[in-house]
C-alpha cells in the first residue's frame, strides 16, 4: 500500500457510499489510522534528511554534545568506567617550573631558530647619550632585543644558463683535418627537456594547487602581476610531466605501503570533465594510509566507485594473513576480508561512523542517542589512557576497561530495538543507528585484539580533507589523467606532511635530482629517507 493521498482516499467509499456494517467501519478506521501513520513516519524521515543537510550546508561539523546532556547519564558513566586500573607509581619530584613556564597561556610563541634573522640594532641618538644629571657619557652596559615576523613575497628570477665555449688554438688553423675542436660545457639535466620552468617554479606551482589548493587560473593572474604570462595550459603540461617523472617513486611509495600490518582506507567522490558528455561526472580518490613502520600515505584515482578500486589496489597485500584493513562498511571491501569471497585480511570497523549515527538521530530521540554516546565516549577514554603504552599494554587496558563496556553496550542495544520489545522502531533514525551498530559489531570489536589497531579510521579521513578543501577551489578535475596526476601529487605532498618535511624544499630538490638519478638509487628520494640526508647535508 502507497502513502500518498490519493491511494488512500481512492479506497475508502465516497460519503454517499458509506458502509453501515460495524466490520466495514472498522476497517475502513484501521485503514485511515495506517496511512495516516505511513504519513508521519515519512514526514519524519523527511524532516531527519533535511535536518541533517541543513546542518552539513551551515552547521558545525563538530560531533560535540552538550554537557548537561551527558550528566543525565553520569552514573552511567561512573559505573561503567570502574574498576579503573591501578594508578601508576608517582615519578620522583622535578624540579618547580617558574611560574611563566608553567602557565598554559596564549601569548605569542618562540620563532624557529632556522628562521634567517637581520639584526638591526637600534642606538640613541648622540644627543641623548650625555646624562642629564651630571653630563657625563653614558656607558653601554647591554642590550634588549625583541623579534618581529617579516615576509618576503614570491619573485619570479631568471636563470642564465651560461654554457662556456673552448677551442684549441693549436688546430684552429688545420682546417683541412676536419676544423678545430669545440668543447661546449655541458648543463644539469632538466626536469622538462627545454621547458621554461625551472625545478623551484615547478615545484611552487604543485604547491599552490595540491597543498594549498589555489587554481591554476589564480596563479596566473599572481604571475600577471610580475609582468610575466603562464597560461593555466601551460602551468597544467608543467604537473603533468612532474608527474610522469614522479610516478616511479609513487610507485615505490605503494611498496612499501603494502608491506604494513595495517592499513586504513577511505575515499571522497571528485567531478570530472568528460568531453562525451555535456556535463561532469564523478570519480573517486582513494587514500591509503600505511602503519607507522610504513609511514606512507597514498592516493588513487578511480573513474567510479566500483569494487574494482580497492580489488585492484589491495589485490596481493590482501592475500596474506595477520594484514588489518580499517574502512567505512562500503561492500567494495569485502572480496579483500576474511570469509569474503576468499579473502585473508582481518575486518576493522570504524567506531566514529558509528557514533556519527548516533549523533545524527538526536533531533528524532534525544535520550537513547545521548546515552549512546556516552557508551562510546567511555571506549575513547580508554583509548585516550593508553595512548602512550606499548602495543601490548594497551591491549591489556582495552581488554580490562573496554571489553565490559562493550558488552553492556550490546546488550542495552539489542533491549533498544522494537523486535525485542524495545521502543525504537527499525526505521527510525535511532533504529537505523542501532541497525548499522550491530551489523558491525565483530569488526567493530576487533581493535581490542590487538593493540597496534586504532579505534576509528579517522586517519584516512583526516587524510581526505585536502581533497574536500581543493574541491572547494579547483572544482573538478580536467579529466581521468588529471585524477591520476593528482593522485600522484597528493601521495608526495601527504607523505611529506606526515614526516614533517616542507613539501615545497623536498619537490624542488627532487625535481633538480631525478632526471640525473639511477633507478637503482630512486628509493633515497623517498620522503623519509631524503628528510635524514637532508638533515645530514645541513
Amino acid at each position: 500500500m502507497t502513502t500518498d493521498g490519493a491511494t488512500i482516499s481512492s479506497a475508502v467509499p465516497s460519503q454517499t457510499n458509506l458502509p453501515t456494517d460495524v466490520a466495514a467501519c472498522h476497517a475502513m478506521i484501521l485503514l485511515l489510522l495506517e496511512g495516516h501513520q505511513r504519513k508521519d513516519h515519512t514526514i519524519e524521515s523527511l524532516e531527519h534528511r533535511l535536518d541533517l543537510l541543513l546542518r552539513r550546508i551551515y552547521g558545525s561539523s563538530r560531533e560535540k554534545l552538550d554537557p548537561k546532556q551527558l550528566a543525565l547519564f553520569e552514573d552511567l558513566l561512573k559505573q561503567l568506567a570502574e574498576p579503573t586500573p591501578p594508578a601508576p607509581e608517582p615519578a620522583p619530584p622535578a624540579e618547580p617550573l617558574a611560574a611563566s613556564n608553567a602557565r598554559k597561556g596564549h601569548g605569542r610563541r618562540k620563532l624557529p631558530a632556522d628562521l634567517p634573522r637581520e639584526k638591526r640594532v637600534h642606538d640613541l641618538p648622540e644627543a641623548e647619550k650625555p646624562c642629564p644629571c651630571c653630563g657625563q657619557m653614558r656607558e653601554l652596559i647591554g642590550s634588549e632585543t625583541s623579534e618581529q615576523l617579516d615576509i618576503i613575497p614570491a619573485q619570479l628570477k631568471v636563470i642564465e644558463h651560461v654554457r662556456l665555449k673552448y677551442i684549441c688554438k693549436a688546430c684552429e688553423a688545420r682546417t683541412a683535418e676536419g676544423g678545430p675542436q669545440i668543447a661546449t660545457a655541458s648543463k644539469p639535466l632538466a626536469p622538462i627537456e627545454k621547458g621554461l620552468g625551472a625545478p623551484g617554479l615547478l615545484a611552487f606551482v604543485i604547491v599552490s594547487k595540491y597543498c594549498d589548493h589555489i587554481p591554476l587560473y589564480r596563479f596566473e593572474g599572481i604571475c600577471k602581476r610580475h609582468g610575466i604570462v603562464i597560461p593555466r595550459s601551460t602551468q597544467w603540461e608543467w604537473i603533468f610531466q612532474s608527474g610522469q617523472l614522479f610516478r616511479p617513486l609513487g610507485d615505490l611509495m605503494i611498496e612499501e605501503l603494502l608491506a604494513s600490518k595495517v592499513i586504513h582506507t577511505d575515499d571522497t567522490p571528485v567531478d570530472v570533465l568528460d568531453r562525451s558528455l555535456d556535463k561532469t561526472r564523478t570519480g573517486r580518490f582513494w587514500v591509503y594510509v600505511g602503519d607507522e613502520s610504513h609511514a606512507y600515505t597514498v592516493f588513487d584515482y578511480t573513474p567510479s566507485r566500483s569494487r574494482d578500486g580497492p580489488m585492484t589496489f589491495l589485490k596481493n597485500w590482501g592475500r596474506d594473513v595477520g594484514r588489518y584493513l580499517q574502512a567505512d562498511a562500503f561492500g567494495g571491501y569485502d572480496g579483500i576480508y576474511a570469509g569474503k569471497a576468499g579473502g585473508l585480511v582481518t575486518e576493522v570497523a570504524c567506531w566514529a561512523h558509528a557514533r556519527r549515527y548516533f549523533f545524527d538521530a538526536q533531533a528524532t530521540n534525544v535520550a537513547a542517542s545521548t546515552q549512546a554516546i556516552a557508551y562510546i565516549r567511555l571506549l575513547y577514554d580508554a583509548e585516550k589512557d593508553a595512548k602512550d603504552l606499548s602495543s601490548a599494554e594497551r591491549a591489556r587496558v582495552r581488554q580490562e576497561r573496554s571489553a565490559p563496556i562493550l558488552v553492556q553496550f550490546r546488550a542495552w542495544l539489542l533491549g533498544q530495538q522494537a523486535v525485542n520489545g524495545g521502543p525504537v522502531l527499525p526505521k527510525s533514525p535511532m533504529g537505523e543507528a542501532i541497525t548499522y551498530t550491530l551489523n558491525q559489531w565483530t569488526a567493530l570489536c576487533v581493535y581490542l585484539l590487538d593493540g597496534d589497531l586504532a579505534i576509528d579510521n579517522n586517519a584516512a579521513e583526516n587524510t581526505l580533507r585536502r581533497i574536500a578543501i581543493g574541491r572547494k577551489n579547483w572544482l573538478f578535475c580536467g579529466s581521468d589523467n588529471g585524477g591520476r596526476t593528482a593522485a600522484i601529487l597528493f601521495t608526495l605532498i601527504a607523505s611529506c606532511q606526515r614526516h614533517k618535511i616542507d613539501p615545497f624544499a623536498y619537490l624542488k630538490d627532487v625535481l633538480t635530482r631525478i632526471a640525473a638519478t639511477p633507478v637503482s638509487q630512486l628509493r633515497d628520494l623517498l620522503p623519509d629517507r631524503w628528510k635524514i640526508t637532508s638533515a645530514t647535508h645541513h
